[in-house]
């Protein structure tokens, strides 16, 4: 989509001379006016630029730091990995990861400018869309235009809640374009009822299908809704609409898990909303997943043909697929998780072992999750066609980060070429499924466990587990071993077992997708949930052949403070641009 709006510009922009004295008023060169692109193709290409935005890159920052899959701020801080590559290296990352936090941290800068310019964009597109100087647009078409754009502000406002909880709501009756104090307003005011009456204009007035793929959708904004109401644990008004997106959207799960993570199957059939990445387009790769460019191979030879090494799996993570001798996930009956016995001890892997030995046994009967393989990257394990992953070769300092990289957003290759950018290896075509049915299924199943209905809860998980039991494995050699859980199992076992059966199954449904720290937030468990898990991280390992070695030392000491680090700091130059006769307008969270 977003060469389509350099096209809509070309056709809408043009230059009109005559014989007086408008001749001498010389526009901008490279800038639209507003009166050129007062007709159906401006708008368009307005309402464009607003999807362009939601890669994270095109934002005047660089994409990491506000990519769609949100690897800094919901993986790293997760326990689900860690942020690789070696000590030195992008520093403010780890402070992020250790929740070292300070308000000049410019991640947080670039995320806060990318959130709200992606809100100016979409407010420029519906205030034109709604102006009487756009002469060739009919009442529906205008209002489809408004739709979209509110569900893009939706998107962007949730994307900036869910990072710092109090923020500004930003809409087109508080944005003068002619003042450019007008959205210098105050952050306190909880802004979940803007967003979801954004998200409901959109659901009520977009078509359930789109001719053209990236666009939104009835379903998609209903989804987005439903996500709305489940950060504010409203269970059953979620349920309603989740039960309709399941039954009626005609979306339903792919059979095989990993067609989630393939650009071959971009837009499938379980796909409700998707984030669309192009290459080889006319641009510098830029339009690809840009924002992820460093989470590649350290390696010449693996994916992205070398470099950077970050946002690697964790220990924890990997031991997190260990499966009993029935296929059920180690976990206790505690809801945040800290009577899981997964942790325990760690799956077998060659920490410390360069690969030119012969001592290293991946001991491969061990029973694990399928999820582990299509996640993971692990020595001696098929990595998708390129062989097995070799190990220390493919890890940039695997003393600092640990063996593991990741995996879902990595090319086949077989597709290379044709999935990659013709000069740039790491710019690629596979899409960011930013909402899909697997989501809905599971966020059921929590609303049914949230609600009492434990049984309801065991129906949906163990729909997502079946696919999983049925659906293609990575490599036929490992002992994958998933099964449903019994019938009967979360009534017997109760509420607390049945809300951490839902959570580690969205752990491993999602993991390494940026959802989970937030997750963990909203859930009310970040707390003791990661101090554990950052003081057995932090530990010397021992695995299940009984060899020990080091693991991420750098964590010890290091803790989450409840009350303070479930919300990120406000960037301090937005704090300090916010003034308005002399007073800062935006303030500070507690960090």
């Amino acid at each position: 989509m977003k060469k389509l709006i350099i096209f809509a510009l070309v056709a809408t922009v043009g230059l009109s001379t005559s014989c007086s004295d408008s001749f001498f008023d010389i526009q901008p060169q490279g800038a639209a006016s507003l009166t050129s692109l007062s007709n159906k193709n401006g708008v368009n290409a307005l309402l464009i630029g607003a999807y362009s935005l939601l890669d994270g890159v095109g934002a005047g920052n660089t994409g990491r730091q506000s990519t769609i899959s949100n690897y800094v701020f919901g993986g790293i801080t997760s326990g689900d990995a860690v942020k690789g590559t070696d000590a030195g290296d992008q520093p403010e990352q780890s402070f992020i990861e250790q929740f070292n936090w300070l308000a000049d941290n410019t991640y947080f800068l670039g995320k806060w400018q990318h959130t709200y310019d992606g809100v100016a964009r979409a407010n420029e597109a519906i205030l034109l869309a709604k102006s009487t100087d756009v002469k060739d647009m009919t009442d529906a078409e205008r209002t489809q235009v408004v739709a979209e754009a509110r569900f893009l502000r939706g998107h962007y406002h949730f994307e900036g809640k869910k990072m710092w909880n109090m923020i500004p709501y930003i809409d087109e009756t508080v944005y003068k374009r002619e003042d450019p104090n007008s959205t210098k307003i105050p952050n306190d005011k909880d802004i979940w009822p803007n967003i979801e009456a954004d998200f409901k204009f959109a659901m009520e007035n977009l078509p359930a299908v789109q001719t053209q793929k990236g666009r939104a959708t009835k379903w998609a904004a209903m989804t987005y809704l439903a996500k709305t109401y489940i950060f504010q644990k409203k269970w059953a008004a979620a349920k309603t609409l989740l039960e309709d997106v399941y039954k009626n959207s005609g979306k339903k799960l792919v059979t095989n898990y990993h067609d989630n993570y393939r650009n071959t199957t971009n837009n499938n059939i379980e796909s409700i909303f998707e984030v669309e990445f192009s290459v080889n387009d006319g641009s510098t790769g830029n339009n690809g997943n840009a924002g992820d460019n460093l989470n590649w191979p350290y390696s010449a030879n693996a994916p992205g043909r070398g470099c950077c090494g970050f946002y690697l799996p964790s220990q924890n993570l990997v031991n997190a697929f260990k499966t009993s001798s029935d296929g059920l996930p180690l976990i206790g009956d505690k809801a945040d998780g800290t009577a899981d016995t997964y942790n325990m001890v760690d799956l077998p892997n060659d920490q410390g072992i360069r690969s030119s030995t012969i001592e290293f046994n991946l001991n491969k009967s061990i029973p694990v999750d399928p999820r582990l393989d299509w996640t993971v990257g692990r020595r001696g394990v098929q990595f998708l066609d390129w062989g097995p992953m070799p190990g220390f070769p493919w890890i940039r300092d695997q003393n600092y980060s640990g063996p593991y990289t990741g995996k879902k957003w990595m090319y086949y290759l077989a597709d290379e070429g044709s999935s990659t950018h013709s000069t740039s290896k790491r710019a690629v075509n596979n899409n960011y499924r930013l909402l899909k049915m697997s989501s809905v299924i599971l966020w059921l199943a929590e609303c049914e466990a949230e609600l009492g209905n434990l049984s309801g809860a065991e129906t949906y998980v163990n729909i997502i587990r079946n696919r999983v039991k049925n659906g293609s494995v990575q490599d036929p050699t490992v002992n994958y071993i998933v099964n449903p859980y019994p019938t009967g199992t979360f009534v017997a076992k109760g509420k607390d077992y049945a809300l951490n059966a839902v959570r580690m199954e969205s752990r491993l449904e999602f993991a390494m997708e940026g959802h989970r720290f937030f997750d963990l937030v909203r859930w009310g468990i970040a707390g003791p949930y990661l101090n554990k898990y950052m003081a057995e991280e932090a530990k010397n390992g021992t695995d299940m052949s009984g060899r020990t070695y080091n693991k991420r030392g750098y964590l010890a000491g290091k803790s989450f403070t409840t009350g303070k680090n479930e919300y990120f700091p406000l960037p301090n130059d937005e704090i300090l641009n916010s003034q308005k006769d002399g007073k800062p307008t935006l303030k500070q969270n507690n960090y």
